[in-house]
């Protein structure tokens, strides 16, 4: 294993907040995710009225004290010791997605962590979730209204088990199976099964070599039919936790599955959905593994 493959994948946490009960499961994962990627967490609100103050915003110190990763009635100073850093901001500007991708176009972040509503992809009644996805180019998880996390925001346990990865010709599978292989890693899941799905002809499935990643198990499916719906109802029969994806930027799956299709894929799959770009140091960063086919 080169150094190279020691260095962290994720050095930059952001978390939109609309200060909901959705957007408090996702705060979970991504204080979670900045938690073993020892990376910076950083809140963002972004309204169009005179506010000042971060008053609403996920107190992580409360919360990491729930998680008995600290004392309770600890300093602030503690947070920064379990090797976070966290920023909270308020954005003014009257568009959130114009707010958040200027954000992200001036200081940079690796992941984010985006809450999703039933009554559409909302946040303070705009689109926010899928065009912040699209547009920054970014790793993005996706946790939607009503769908069970995989992050407790009770005690910040990790359940993860089942993991879905759509897997087709174009985009390249190989960043989703890396990125899925490492968030295993990282997060010491001990046992689980990753189910690989292509939806299309049998036979036609691109072939994928999967890493061996003790006590997870790799299992392959070909469907036929509707991509979203085959994969809605394979994530379900599954009992998927995660719902992992590559995409390429300009045909992935956030593109290509634009209006009524991503929005149905987001709005009723029962678990969260991680997307992975193929440019993402992710698969770059990955450790040299021993194989199959």
């Amino acid at each position: 294993m080169t150094s190279e493959s020691t260095a962290p994948i994720i050095r930059a946490v952001l978390h939109p907040s609309d200060f909901s009960e959705t957007s408090l499961v996702a705060f979970a994962h991504a204080l979670k995710a900045a938690l073993i990627s020892g990376s910076k967490l950083v809140l963002i609100h972004v309204t169009d009225e005179d506010e000042t103050q971060p008053t609403e915003f996920p107190r992580v110190r409360e919360t990491l004290e729930r998680w008995k990763l600290l004392p309770a009635g600890s300093p602030r100073s503690a947070v920064a010791e379990l090797g976070i850093d966290v920023a909270k901001v308020i954005g003014n500007a009257p568009n959130p997605v114009k707010g958040v991708l200027g954000f992200i176009e001036r200081y940079g972040t690796d992941l984010v962590v985006l809450a999703t509503h039933h009554h559409g992809l909302d946040w303070l009644h705009h689109s926010i979730s899928e065009p912040v996805a699209r547009k920054s180019r970014e790793m993005t998880l996706f946790v939607p209204t009503g769908a069970r996390g995989f992050v407790s925001l009770t005690d910040g346990s990790v359940s993860l088990r089942n993991i879905l990865i759509p897997i087709a010709t174009t985009p390249r599978p190989e960043p989703a199976v890396a990125g899925a292989a490492r968030l295993i890693e990282q997060l010491k899941c001990e046992s689980g099964k990753f189910t690989l799905l292509h939806v299309g002809e049998e036979g036609s499935a691109p072939p994928v070599v999967t890493p061996d990643v003790p006590g997870w198990t790799w299992h392959s499916i070909t469907r036929q039919g509707n991509v979203i719906e085959a994969i809605l109802e394979t994530a379900r029969e599954a009992d998927a936790d995660l719902i992992l994806m590559s995409t390429d930027g300009r045909n992935g799956f956030l593109d290509a599955l634009r209006g009524s299709h991503s929005e149905r894929v987001l709005r009723h799959a029962p678990c969260p959905l991680l997307a992975i770009p193929e440019s993402s140091h992710v698969a770059t960063s990955m450790p040299a593994m021993s194989s199959r086919p």
